[in-house]
């Protein structure tokens, strides 16, 4: 896909703590915030949920960042910028919180534009990183690349949400402020100094008509390739799955199964274990080493952990029939194995994709795939909780309340699977000019017709 030369594990991992950098911030906003916004100022818990919904909604400005970084030809100032609006989002958020008791509209103000900033950081920085990530990473190393950047991202999570926690006892509004203000500051500094070097020199940025593209227009071609739009609506709609059983399975558990709410965390926590040995089984099997290449493709994964969440959704289909005598901690955690394996393979793939088709549009398919990505994530917390809420006033029980929407889950991750299985790609694509451009009729009516697992990283096809 580029000239320049491939990252090693380094620079992947320079890569992967800037993510860290970008989730310490993250769950600062919406953990930490969202619980005093509730306990501490005993607000309504669905002003925190707007709040997180509208920072995914502002992440459909994702491909308009990654079509700027198309355009500049560089990822590190969209990533740093990224960092920096994201981390004036966060402060801001936290100095929004300790307004509210002055002045609840105003706070709440304030509060609105926080979150406007963290979705917009969000899309710069996130989309730029896994630009950067697609256009130097070499082909066998995409599915460990994918696997140890999220993970750094978890660990960012874990790691704020544990510090901020125990700093932040006893409960202070000067407290919050500090903590904010370090978790900000540490993230833009750490950022600087993570990507000092790291892109290089800009590479030509192409032809003038290609610099005078609109962005409009850019979308409009990135979304006539068949593959970036099918590629677009597999990742909705697996995503949409992915995210619709994230706030019922805990209450389920509950009102199900009778588990107390250290019990429900447990069983959280058990998924999230689940899915964590899925992308390192993912991460192990990308190289073809340990389950040959069929097995160790990425649409093998894509397709298997699909239908694997499928089966696993089907089986709390169940859970919600036969009661409390199900394994329900086993079935939890082959749905966390089946989602981690799915979702690396499915970033992987998404990382080889973004250089198909017309050339120096790889931020803009990027981008285009966050957008979905990101507006699944918050239509599918909000259907999985309202489709519940809904069923539980027309059905008889709980169980088959949640039942029912499991089972939808389970149907979308069959389609997802069906989605994954279509894809298709070019073999050998050369990103400084038109697939038109290098091959003959004949050539790319084989090309077409290749699909996502016949030139994988495993094949030592380079994209």
């Amino acid at each position: 896909m580029s000239r320049t030369q491939g990252f090693g594990w380094l620079s992947i991992a320079r890569l992967g703590l800037i993510q860290a950098c970008l989730g310490g911030v993250v769950v600062l906003a919406t953990s930490t915030l969202n619980r005093i916004l509730v306990v501490e100022l005993a607000l309504a818990a669905v002003i925190p949920g707007l709040l997180v919904a509208l920072h995914y909604a502002v992440q459909i400005l994702r491909p308009r960042m990654g079509f700027g970084s198309d355009q500049a030809g560089r990822c590190t100032p969209f990533i740093l910028g990224g960092m920096t609006v994201l981390a004036s989002g966060g402060m801001l958020g936290a100095w929004a919180v300790v307004q509210i008791p002055l002045g609840l509209a105003w706070g709440l103000s304030l509060l609105t534009l926080a979150f406007f900033l963290i979705g917009l950081g969000v899309s710069a920085c996130g989309t730029a990183v896994l630009v950067l990530l697609a256009k130097r990473v070499e082909a066998d190393r995409r599915a460990g690349a994918a696997t140890m950047v999220w993970l750094f991202m978890i660990a960012g999570f874990a790691i704020t949400a544990g510090t901020a926690g125990h700093y932040l006892d006893p409960y202070s509004e000067g407290r919050l402020l500090a903590v904010a203000a370090t978790i900000a500051g540490l993230a833009v500094v750490a950022t600087g100094l993570l990507l000092w070097g790291l892109e290089g020199k800009a590479p030509s940025v192409g032809s003038e008509e290609e610099q005078s593209t609109p962005f409009l227009v850019a979308l409009r071609q990135v979304w006539g390739e068949p593959e970036a739009r099918h590629f677009t609506i597999f990742v909705f709609v697996s995503m949409l799955a992915f995210s619709a059983q994230d706030l019922i399975l805990e209450p389920f558990a509950g009102l199900v199964f009778g588990y107390t709410p250290g019990e429900s965390t447990k069983l959280s926590g058990l998924q999230h274990s689940g899915i964590l040995i899925g992308m390192l089984l993912v991460a192990f099997a990308g190289s073809g080493k340990i389950f040959g290449r069929r097995f160790g493709s990425l649409k093998f994964w894509t397709i298997s952990g699909c239908l694997a969440s499928g089966v696993a959704l089907a089986g709390l289909v169940t859970a919600g029939i036969v009661g409390p005598g199900w394994p329900l901690n086993a079935n939890v955690m082959l749905l966390g194995v089946a989602n981690g394996a799915f979702s690396i393979a499915a970033i992987a793939s998404m990382m080889r994709l973004a250089g198909e088709g017309r050339a120096r549009r790889e931020g803009t398919r990027m981008g285009l795939w966050g957008a979905s990505q990101a507006l699944a994530f918050g239509a599918g917390g909000l259907l999985g909780t309202s489709l519940s809420d809904l069923a539980r006033l027309v059905m008889e029980t709980p169980a088959s309340a949640y039942a029912l929407v499991f089972g939808l889950e389970a149907v979308l991750f069959v389609i997802a699977a069906r989605l994954a299985s279509q894809i298709q790609e070019n073999r050998n694509p050369r990103a400084d000019s038109p697939p038109e451009a290098n091959a003959t009729p004949a050539r790319q009516g084989r090309e077409h017709r290749t699909t996502l697992g016949s030139a994988l990283p495993t094949q030592g096809v380079q994209p």
